[in-house]
């Protein structure tokens, strides 16, 4: 389709909505020679037309004996004011598709909105692919909680990108945000990632373009920007390095350079940022003066780049400004303004599938849209931008690099992991997280009174033994037992009581860290004496006999966050 052809003749894209008259639906022809099906008259007061597909032209009765003469076109009518003027048939179905698809993946909201599949065809060819194996899934999963790794680049391709970067570089993981999406897509969180970070490499495995595959050696204490690029590792390498730190794993990637920032601002008539003082960095040649600016273009990549010009010149001061930025542009691409131009969409599709390369699971067409259709579920209010807990590195003197705080970090993983929400969810899911903690509010019972079995569902060898002796020795839980393996694993630690045994449960509970989600009102079990037991179930998230679980809590960590749906100043 030829979508350039129209802008260069001056015809708005707006008025390239026709009624399709096989489907009653509106479609965007982008071919200026597509054609318009003719409006008939409408007889007495005018009003607005009424379109039906089974009548798009006006012709005469047909009378034995007489030539029934071709359809006319409406005569144009003089200009009245506005309310008055007969108009073109309402494009309500194509505003509410377009509302609909939400603001994210935007080469997909154009498809989605027209139904034009064949251009969607044309955008997924200018999205590459990488064949990331094991890595990553093998599939896109609508019905299941999704890690993507975005990965941006420090690699000077593009136009116009010759200065910026290290002029050598194969393209360092320049900029990574793990976005983490929750399974009832209520929530989403997206973890940046410091470049300057130090971490274990693990040995990773690529694929080369005549289908062979190369090992490359892992490294030990180097920066993460080293994951990709350097001795040709790939965007799987990167994300089995994110899995070695944290325990999380990625299933998918998408990597962007240095034009999708330029690009995307662009297409969307730029995005507002904040500065608490003024800035003019000569490094990224950013002149921003102190408040709210309107950006795009080459200043946006100079607002994601820049460092030096905030208040200790490191990298995690740019990943505040990147996370301000990413957030207005998420509030842009979603706002009624950008939704109902098909202007602003059509540039919004081909700058963001030009930029994208992505794991081949999610490179076809229904993939992406599926994904994009996901992530448009989530409220901008609760996507939580934090950033990896990290520390100064205690081997440096003159202090370069970080690593992970090893105190708060293992709880913001396991959040992710157990797919806890950062934010506060209101409504329905209010009252159901209400509901779960008023299961920890009450009496407790004493320890001795606590009679509870003790499986393994999925925790180490050993665990239902070392966890019972524990309760044993040093919590006074004596009547307790091992009762072998669970029928099945599961990812979390659960705890099943019958209603009146919920005093004991809450004291259980209270020993080991429990949240109120682990607590499963339901059924009793009989012990080998023939009394009632609660089943206490160890999951994958067990991290050792005497170790609470208080990480897969409702309460967040104490750490630097924001949301996606408020303005934050950097700098």
């Amino acid at each position: 389709m030829d979508a350039g052809r129209g802008r260069s003749e001056n015809i708005d894209p707006a008025d390239q909505w026709v009624l399709n008259p096989n489907t009653g639906e509106y479609e965007l022809r982008l071919s200026p020679s597509a054609p318009q099906s003719p409006q008939s008259p409408v007889p007495g007061p005018r009003r607005r037309p009424v379109p039906r597909p089974d009548a798009t032209t006006a012709r005469p009765p047909a009378v034995p004996g007489r030539q029934v003469p071709p359809p006319r076109r409406r005569r144009a009518e003089p200009e009245e004011p506005p309310g008055r003027r007969g108009r073109r048939p309402r494009k309500t179905k194509t505003k509410k598709a377009l509302l609909w698809t939400g603001g994210t993946m935007a080469f997909v909201l154009v498809a989605a909105a027209t139904g034009g599949y064949l251009y969607l065809k044309h955008l997924e060819g200018n999205v590459d692919t990488i064949d990331v194996g094991e890595a990553g899934a093998s599939s896109f999963r609508k019905d299941e909680a999704f890690n993507i790794l975005i990965i941006g680049t420090d690699k000077r391709t593009g136009a116009g990108n010759e200065g910026y970067g290290d002029k050598n570089s194969v393209g360092h993981a320049d900029t990574t945000i793990l976005l983490h999406v929750a399974k009832d897509r209520s929530n989403a969180t997206a973890m940046s990632i410091p470049r300057d970070m130090i971490v274990d490499i693990p040995e990773c495995r690529t694929k080369l373009e005549d289908g062979t595959e190369k090992v490359i050696p892992g490294l030990q204490g180097v920066r993460f920007n080293r994951s990709l690029g350097e001795s040709g590792r790939d965007p799987g390498c990167t994300m089995d390095t994110v899995k070695e730190f944290s325990g999380i794993t990625p299933d998918h990637f998408m990597m962007v350079d240095f034009n999708a920032v330029k690009t995307l601002t662009t297409a969307v008539n730029g995005v507002t940022v904040c500065l608490n003082r003024p800035i003019k960095d000569e490094k990224s040649k950013l002149d921003l003066p102190k408040g709210e600016s309107k950006i795009e273009g080459e200043d946006a990549l100079a607002f994601v780049r820049t460092r030096k010009a905030f208040s200790n010149s490191s990298d995690l001061d740019r990943i505040k400004a990147q996370q301000q930025f990413l957030g207005s542009l998420m509030r842009k691409m979603s706002s009624s303004d950008t939704l109902t131009s098909p202007t602003k969409l059509l540039k919004l599709a081909e700058a963001a599938s030009e930029a994208l390369t992505v794991d081949k699971a999610i490179g076809k067409v229904g993939t992406l849209k599926d994904l994009a259709l996901e992530l448009k579920k989530v409220p901008t209010k609760n996507i939580t931008f934090t950033t990896v807990p990290v520390k100064d590195n205690p081997a440096e003197v003159i202090k370069a690099t970080v690593v992970v705080n090893e105190t708060t970090a293992p709880q913001v993983f396991d959040m992710i992991k157990n797919d806890v929400s950062f934010t506060e969810v209101k409504g329905e899911k209010k009252k159901e997280a209400a509901a779960v903690a008023a299961r920890l509010k009450g009496t407790k019972a004493d320890a001795s009174e606590v009679r509870v079995r003790i499986l393994n569902g999925g925790a180490e060898s050993g665990s239902a033994q070392g966890q019972l002796t524990y309760l044993q020795t040093q919590e006074g839980v004596s009547k307790s037992e091992n009762a072998g393996n669970a029928d099945a694993e599961q990812a979390r630690t659960t705890l099943e009581y019958a209603p009146d045994q919920a005093d004991q449960a809450r004291r259980l509970a209270d020993i080991m860290g429990l949240s109120g989600s682990a607590l499963k009102p339901g059924e009793s079990e009989l012990n080998a004496q023939g009394l009632p037991t609660m089943t206490l179930i160890l999951g994958k998230d067990f991290k050792g006999a005497g170790l609470k679980l208080d990480a897969s809590s409702a309460k967040a960590p104490d750490v630097q966050k924001s949301t996606a749906d408020k303005v934050q100043c950097a700098g």
